[in-house]
Parts: C-alpha cells; structure tokens; sequence
C-alpha cells in the first residue's frame, strides 16, 4: 500500500510538534491499517518477551509492563477513533470494519493468554507482601479483574467462544454508530413559504437559509436533524405539521428505514448476555455492575425507582398543566410528543415572563469558553493561552495550552471543536489524544480534547448558545478538568479512567456555575454592549430550571430503566425491538408512543457507547453534584478551600481508589442521596426521605 513503510508513515513516527501533539496534516487515511499493524507486531513483540522471561514476577516486570507495551497502539487508535466520530468521510469511517476486529483479537489475545495470566496472578496473589502504594495497589487489582473479566479463568472451548463473541461486538458498535449518523443525515425539509417558519427565532431562521443556500436553495429554509436546528423547531415552529415531520423522523433514524438497526440490537444484547453468562453472570449489567459504584442491579432497580416515585408525580402535574394551557389559551384538544415542548415553552414564557431565546445575546460562545476558563482560574488557578502553531484536524478547532497560573507549569494542550457538520457524529463529548502517565517511558501531561455541535455563526450574527448549548459546554469541561488536571503515573488508572457511574461528576457539577448570578457574570454579557446579564433574568432562569423539572427527571429515567430492560432481560425472550422497548418504558410513559418510532434504535449511548447497563449513571451522579455543589455554595461558590479540596481529593486522583473514599475525603462524608431531589424541587427543602 502507498506510504505504509514506516519510513514514510506519520503514526510510525516520535512525533515532533509541541510536546508531541498530533501531527494531523500528515496523518491520511492510508497510514491508518499499516501503523495498526506495525503496532500490533511491536506490542506482541513485547508480550512475547515477558511470557518467556525467567525474572519472577513483580509490579515492575509484570504489570507495568503490559501497562506500556501497547503505547504506540494506544496513540494510533485515539487518533482514528477520535477523528471517526469527529471529523471522518466515508473512507475514514469504512475503516472501522477492518481495525476494530484486528484490535479485539490482540485484545482478546492478550487477556486469554494463559502465560501473560500466570505472571499477573502471581504478583496479585504476593500483593499483601509488596508494600504497594495505593495508586500501584490499584493498577494491580484492575490489571488482575480485566483478565478475569476478560475471560482468563475459563476453559480452552469458552475462551474461543468469548474471542468469537467480542469479535463481532466489535464489528456491530461502530455499524449502530455509522447507521445513525447515515440515517441522521438523510433527513432534510426545505421550506419555501415564510408562513410555515413563524415563530422559530431569528437565528435559526438564518441558519436555515445558509443551510439552505448551501445546498443550492437560496432564499428558502432548510432543516435537518442536528440539534442546533431540530431543537430550535420543536420548541418554537408555530407550524404544527413542521414539528410533527420532524419530531417523527428524529424518533423513527435507523428503525425500519435504510439503516435500520434492529438486528445490530438484537445480536449486540444477545452477545453481551452470553458473554456475561460464559463469565459466570446471569446478566450483562450483572457483570457491568461488579465494576460500579452501585455494585449490582438490585441496588440500581431500587435507585431509580425512588427517583420514579418522586418524578412520576411531578410530572403528571407538568403534563396536566401544559395540556390545561393549550386547550386554554390555543384550543388544543389533545398534546402529542411534538407539541409538549412548544407548548410547554410557550407556559414558561407567560408564568416568568422568560423566553430561551432572550438569553442567546448574554451567551456569545467566545465569551462563554473565556468564562469557563475563568472559571477554571478562579477555581484551580488555572490559565489558558491559544496556540494558533499547534496543528488542528479542522478549521473549526482551536488548542489552548493549560498552565498552572503562579508557576507557570504546564499542564496540558486543550482542543475544542464546537460546531456540526456532516462529518460529525451529534451530541457533545470529552475525549483525549493521549491520557496523563507514563506513555513511551515517560510521564506526560494529557492533551484533551471537547467535541459539541453547537449553532454555528451566520453572515449577521456570531455564534450565540441556547442557554442548554451553555450547559453543555460547562459539562463537557468538566470532564477536560478531570482529563487535565489528572496527577497520576500510570494512564490506566489516571483521569477520567473511573467507574462509570462517578465519572459524570466532575461534568455535572460544573453546570451548576452556570446557574448562578456569581458564575454567570464571569461571561454572560450582551454580545453587542457588552452589559452584563440582568438579575431579574438571572432570577427567572434559576425558577424555570425548577419548571417541569419533574418531566424532565422522568425523560432520564426512561432511558436508564429502558437501558437496564435491555440488559437485565435474557435475550431469548425479545422476538420484536419496538415491542419490547414499549413494554419496557410504559411506566415512565405519560404521552402514547407514537407508531413508527423508535428510542433504541439510535440510542447510541448504550449500543455503539459505553453506557450499556450504565444510563442510570446520569442520575446517580447528579445525586453526587448536587451533594458536592452543597458544599460549594455553603462555603462560597468558588472558596479556594472547598475547590482545593476537591482537585486534589477529585479531579486529581482519577481510579486511583475506589470513588465513594475519594468522595468521602472531598465531602467528609457519603453524599446525601435527598440532595438532588432538594434542588430539582421534587422535595422541600430539609426533607429526609425519598
């Protein structure tokens, strides 16, 4: 193949830019199957002479060194893996068909190797004699439990069965993964009429024309499924067949279309419960739980159905109220999923006098990313300066150099990529190009990385946020802190490489900043006078985020218990995905399910992601934040105390104990599971019970 010597391959290659960022210019799609190779054979290479050492087996010769011996590997699949979701054409995102199977038979050759096994099990079995430190003590323990997990106890025939198995997992994620997004881009209305666009905000009514022009359709609108112009028609469209259109097809991508996946669900949850059942679980969150916070299914069943309790009600009265205001003030006889949030808005617009929309000019993105900078200042003297030398993989990104603002010390590169494009998958994410530790027999410093599909600029006005947009934002930085500011040696165990059910902590505790006039005055002024955003409307975003809070608790709740469904149930039993899903959300289901619609088959989450038998983290986190936030806003929202406290008990210590320790030396003791219900509203204030 052209360019596939290492002499001429970038990814083969010490890359040379500042601190040896991603030399994404030189990196094509040909370099990627020949490094991958290359990679394999190097870290086979390294296994092959740690099997047949004759050194006994210790924490240094054993364990970090399978922590390293797939570095080069490691580096060459963040940057495809990255750029896949990223930023990808069609011969980019082909390519996944031949590398995942190639990576999940040296994974499963690694983890079945009864040899590499023997050497871990010996130096796990003499750990009470090795004055391990915690960080040390850790890594050994999940090196030990990833070969077991990973079928290392099992007979010759089972670890066959289990290789065949995570071989086509392999296959099916990233075919769920690129249905969706094929299936999101399909869909596409062009309106021509100016009476079918009333009431969406100026802004996304440019947007759709540039759209629209684009595509060869000038002085028309155009609008698709990408949340920057979905959600905008779905809260505002006056035109009650314009939401219905695309409300339907938003809930009908990848079900009985062209990129359907109901077989790819079908197999992906008949894989995982046999593979869980061949390592001695009865189910696949029974396994994916042994390694949470929440330890199994009971524990979670329980967790979320005292959250339903309590959500359920509130929302039934969400529902009663917004159907009481359509028939009242608009004569709507009955409300349809794509009326709720129109309707619903046009409630919260009469009872705070507050629309949305009247928050975008205070919420200019340039302004907003300054803020969570300052923020990040404020709270963990941190400081960012753009490096416009730093290679990029789009026009669209930017890299920000981190330092420690008194000493100046580096901390890491930052990349963010803000804006939707076809080449994108949708949502928003935080990821890394390289995970602080040692990695080539150093320890280095992360480069991390945001990836959003915000509203883009248009030709009159620059990018302005939905105030959700804003949200999103300061989430997904809270997880490049934790990415960032990670202070380990060894990567497996650094950064946001926790349970699952902890890691959203760092994300969603930073959205509380945002809520409040002391945060929000760090950023949000108008982007033509630059006046600060008033109280009043400070006050009226704090009272309608209690506004329908119920309704949307019991939005998350039907995912997560829809995710345990799929998990918990022995796949035998599902013969129809629409049928089952049904059954699985009717009692979290207060509007009828509309035929021809489907939640599963694009919940990417838990099906291309890592969120199987996870959804339910969201909430069990959010129990965590509005515990910690507690402790910010008794002490004072950014009292270097509480922050200092939290950086080094938090964000600094990544996996390197278990999480309920780590929050217990932050808080001082275990979270108190009413405080998410006390700021949601869903309980008074000082309640003890769910």
């Amino acid at each position: 193949m052209k360019n596939s010597s290492p002499t001429h391959n970038p990814l083969l290659q010490t890359f040379t830019n500042y601190d040896q960022s991603v030399p994404f210019s030189k990196i094509k799609v040909e370099h990627y199957l020949p490094a991958l190779d290359s990679a394999l054979e190097i870290a086979r290479e390294k296994l092959q002479a740690l099997k047949t050492s004759n050194a006994i087996a210790d924490f240094n010769n054993t364990i970090l060194a399978l922590e390293t011996c797939s570095d080069s590997l490691e580096r060459m699949m963040s940057i495809f893996s990255n750029l896949e979701t990223a930023e990808a054409g069609e011969d980019h995102r082909l390519l996944a068909k031949d590398i995942y199977p190639k990576l999940s038979t040296f994974q499963s050759d690694l983890s079945l190797d009864p040899e590499l096994f023997k050497r871990v099990k010996a130096v796990y079995d003499n750990r009470t004699n090795l004055n391990l430190d915690l960080e040390k003590n850790r890594l050994l323990e999940k090196t030990y439990l990833s070969f077991v997990r990973n079928g290392a106890l099992l007979s010759a025939s089972e670890k066959e069965k289990l290789r065949k198995i995570d071989q086509e997992l392999s296959v099916l994620a990233p075919q769920f993964s690129e249905n969706v997004l094929q299936a999101t881009n399909a869909f596409e209305v062009i309106v021509s009429d100016p009476k079918e666009v009333e009431g969406l905000p100026e802004g996304a009514l440019e947007a759709a024309q540039m759209s629209a022009e684009a595509k060869g359709h000038k002085g028309k609108w155009l609008f698709n499924l990408q949340a920057p112009s979905y959600i905008p028609v779905l809260t505002f469209a006056k035109n009650r067949n314009l939401r219905e259109k695309m409300s339907k097809a938003y809930g009908s991508r990848s079900f009985n279309d062209a990129f359907d996946n109901q077989e790819n669900i079908k197999k992906t949850v008949q894989l995982k419960y046999q593979r869980a059942q061949l390592l001695g679980f009865k189910t696949h969150a029974d396994y994916v739980l042994a390694e949470r916070m929440a330890k199994d299914t009971a524990t979670v069943k329980q967790f979320l159905q005292k959250l339903l309790k309590a959500s359920k009600k509130a929302a039934q009265h969400d529902l009663v109220e917004v159907k009481e205001f359509a028939m009242k003030t608009y004569c709507l006889k009955e409300i349809q999923p794509w009326d709720f949030a129109y309707y619903s808005e046009k409630l919260k617009e009469e009872k705070y006098s507050f629309n949305e929309e009247s928050l975008r000019p205070f919420f200019k993105l340039e302004n907003v990313v300054t803020g969570v900078f300052e923020h990040a200042r404020k709270l963990y003297g941190l400081a960012f300066s753009e490096r416009t030398d730093i290679e990029v993989y789009h026009p669209d990104v930017k890299v920000y150099e981190v330092k420690e603002e008194k000493s100046g010390k580096y901390i890491s590169l930052f990349y963010t990529d803000f804006f939707p494009r076809e080449t994108k998958k949708g949502g928003g994410w935080m990821t890394t190009y390289r995970d602080q530790g040692i990695m080539f027999d150093e320890v280095r410093r992360p480069h991390v990385s945001i990836v959003c599909n915000f509203t883009k600029p248009t030709t009159t006005k620059p990018s302005l946020l939905s105030y959700d947009e804003v949200r999103t934002l300061f989430h997904e930085f809270g997880h490049a802190l934790h990415g960032m500011l990670s202070d380990c040696t060894y990567r497996s165990v650094s950064g946001t490489n926790v349970y699952w059910d902890f890691v959203e902590l760092p994300s969603q505790i930073m959205e509380n900043w945002a809520s409040e006039k002391e945060g929000l005055d760090v950023f949000a002024k108008h982007y033509e006078n630059n006046t600060l955003i008033p109280a009043d409307l400070v006050v009226k975003i704090k009272a309608s985020q209690k506004f329908q809070a119920g309704w949307m608790s019991l939005r998350q709740l039907q995912f997560a218990m829809m995710d345990m469904a799929w998990y918990t149930t022995d796949p035998n039993t599902i013969t129809d995905v629409d049928l089952f899903e049904s059954l699985a959300t009717a009692e979290t289901r207060l509007l009828p399910k509309i035929p021809g619609t489907n939640a599963s088959c694009s919940f990417s989450h838990i099906f291309a992601g890592g969120y199987s038998a996870g959804y339910y983290s969201y909430k069990w986190a959010e129990v965590l934040d509005a515990d910690a936030f507690e402790y910010f806003k008794e002490k004072g929202l950014f009292n270097p105390e509480v922050a200092k406290k939290f950086k080094e008990n938090i964000l600094s210590r990544g996996g390197t104990e278990h999480p309920m320790e780590l929050y217990k030396k932050f808080r001082g003791r275990e979270p108190d599971p009413n405080a998410l219900l006390r700021r949601d509203g869903l309980i008074e204030e000082g309640s003890k019970n769910l």
